[in-house]
């Protein structure tokens, strides 16, 4: 595939919290207006922005002007290189470390945090001890039910 062929994303800012109201605004205009908009992303974790998939710039700026939670166009095309790493998902098993400190997101002990002991990456279990616990207690659970809330900092050698 030549890169002419390749369509071009353009970032368009809105109010933080409205992407998807905007997006849905912006998606009927598409249908009414018939605009050359191929497609439209939004990102859980980049907040207030949204991406459109078009030919120019010049579309994209007509099809979004007017709306309220709308506030700019981001000059310039953005690469798709840099949209991709927030669409490829990582296990979550990948990302922790011995120490890490964590949020449990879902099971028995959601809402609790706690710090990790040990990482069995065969099998995407973690054991971790409680830290919201009256005494230390291991527990394994799977790691996709946690969310690291601080990284564990490198000890000097």
């Amino acid at each position: 595939m030549s890169e002419s062929s390749l369509s071009k994303f353009f970032a368009v800012k809105t109010t933080g919290g409205w992407e998807k109201t905007v997006t849905s605004l912006i998606s009927v205009r598409i249908e009414l207006k018939k605009k050359p908009i191929y497609s439209i992303l939004v990102l859980e974790n980049l907040k207030g922005y949204i991406f459109v998939e078009a030919d120019n710039a010049q579309v994209v700026g007509e099809t979004v002007s007017g709306f309220k939670h709308v506030k700019s166009t981001v000059p310039g095309m953005i690469q798709f290189q840099d949209i991709e790493k927030f669409l490829v998902t990582k296990p979550i098993i990948t990302e922790v470390s011995v120490n890490d400190v964590v949020e449990i997101v879902a099971g028995p002990f959601k809402g609790m945090r706690a710090k990790i002991n040990r990482i069995e990456t065969a099998k995407s279990e973690v054991t971790i001890v409680l830290l919201e616990a009256a005494y230390q207690l291991p527990v394994t659970i799977n790691a996709n039910y946690l969310k690291i809330v601080q990284k564990a900092k490198a000890e000097a050698v």
